[in-house]
């Protein structure tokens, strides 16, 4: 049975996202600004984090977890991006890596990893794209090839967030190099960080996103057991990181929304502090207009993450709902923040505020977890399957 978007949290659930919003305004929005500029990975709030229980946030309560469903998590990501972006990032990777553990993993591999990612002691961080394998996910090099009771991995991944500070990493690999499409030769293994032969060569200065490592992870001969590959079966890998895919979707819709309310309440709240001509110039009708189509944008995209995240609930396929809910929240969050530097005007352009912040952020989310095309492409494939003539 379809949920009503308008059906409210339960009590519980209401009090959490409550607390998550007190925990943003009073401990990250007064420290995200120098952290951000200081490119600073944030120990600090990370632990409050882990009191918090965010990390176990998606984890089911069976393994430690707070067995939220994602129709909460979203919201709880929300109020995070709305404080700092990329603190949530930090946690979309880890509760997308510990989802597929969850859905897709062994019982052995669930009550091995799971119980310490809900203290959020162990962090995940998931590695698919390469140097000449980003959007064209079945183009990857990286073997894992079975020798006695291992596979040795070998090769590299591009883009891993948490690369240097996760503890657990779900590698996307060959197993069978020539398996037509390539797509059915591919598996998920789960590699601890400390094996031999993993190492993290870099990592990128970025535009925006800062605060959290964002790396390329190296495996020279990295040997790992039977055991670390997740569901136990060849084969699956692809189907695993595609549904993990759908989770990391939600999440970048969901730190869209969450990063343009930061960057509308800012704007708002100046428009009606700065005055020319002898007003406010949130009493300029240009400055109204431009009020009114962000707020409608923003809560827009809010509903179509919120169907695209129950959806999910239910166990059913979702890439077109999660497609669309990631090219409008990305797209929207980009145009979003572009009017708020305009709103304030030169000011917007200097480092005293922190619209500038969110506009430097804003671009990830347009390129993150599959870029508007890739979207558009599924959106696409998906729309043309449903009114299949």
């Amino acid at each position: 049975m379809d949920i009503s978007l308008d059906t409210p949290l339960d009590a519980d659930k209401q009090l959490i996202i409550a607390e998550v919003r007190r925990f943003v305004d009073r401990e990250v929005i007064p420290v995200a600004r120098e952290l951000e500029h200081d490119d600073s990975y944030p120990f600090a709030l990370i632990e409050k984090l882990k009191q918090l229980g965010i990390f176990s946030a998606t984890i089911p309560e069976a393994y430690g977890g707070l067995g939220f469903d994602f129709a909460t998590y979203v919201q709880v990501v929300e109020e995070i991006s709305r404080g700092w972006m990329s603190l949530a990032g930090i946690v979309n990777t880890h509760v997308l890596v510990a989802y597929m553990i969850a859905a897709h993993g062994t019982e052995e591999q669930r009550q091995r990893f799971l119980p310490t990612m809900a203290e959020g002691d162990r962090r995940g961080g998931l590695c698919i794209s390469e140097a000449n394998a980003g959007s064209d996910v079945q183009a990857i090099s990286m073997t894992a090839t079975r020798h006695g009771e291992d596979y040795v991995i070998d090769g590299s991944k591009l883009w891993v967030t948490n690369g240097v500070h996760a503890s657990v990493f779900a590698v996307l690999a060959r197993t069978d190099p020539g398996a037509q499409p390539p797509y059915r030769g591919m598996s998920v293994f789960l590699v601890e960080k400390g094996m031999p032969g993993l190492t993290v060569s870099r990592t990128f200065e970025k535009l925006g996103y800062k605060g959290v490592d964002t790396a390329e992870l190296v495996f020279d001969a990295v040997h790992v057991p039977l055991a670390s590959l997740l569901g136990g079966r060849e084969g699956e890998g692809f189907k695993h990181a595609m549904s993990g895919l759908e989770v990391g979707r939600i999440n970048v819709a969901a730190r869209a929304v969450g990063l343009a309310q930061a960057a509308f309440n800012d704007a708002i709240r100046y428009a009606q502090l700065r005055t020319t001509f002898g007003k406010p110039i949130a009493q300029h009708q240009a400055i109204q207009l431009k009020l009114a189509d962000m707020a409608t944008k923003i809560e827009a995209a809010r509903l179509l993450l919120q169907k695209a995240a129950r959806k999910k609930d239910r166990g059913e396929r979702c890439d077109l709902e999660a497609g669309m809910a990631k090219l409008f929240a990305s797209e929207m969050c980009q145009e979003v923040t572009l009017e708020a530097l305009r709103i304030h005007g030169g000011f917007g352009y200097t480092k005293e505020f922190n619209v500038e912040r969110y506009y430097r952020d804003a671009p990830f989310m347009l390129v993150g977890e599959g870029t508007s095309e890739i979207q558009r492409l599924v959106i696409a494939r998906q729309l043309l399957e449903q009114y299949k003539v």
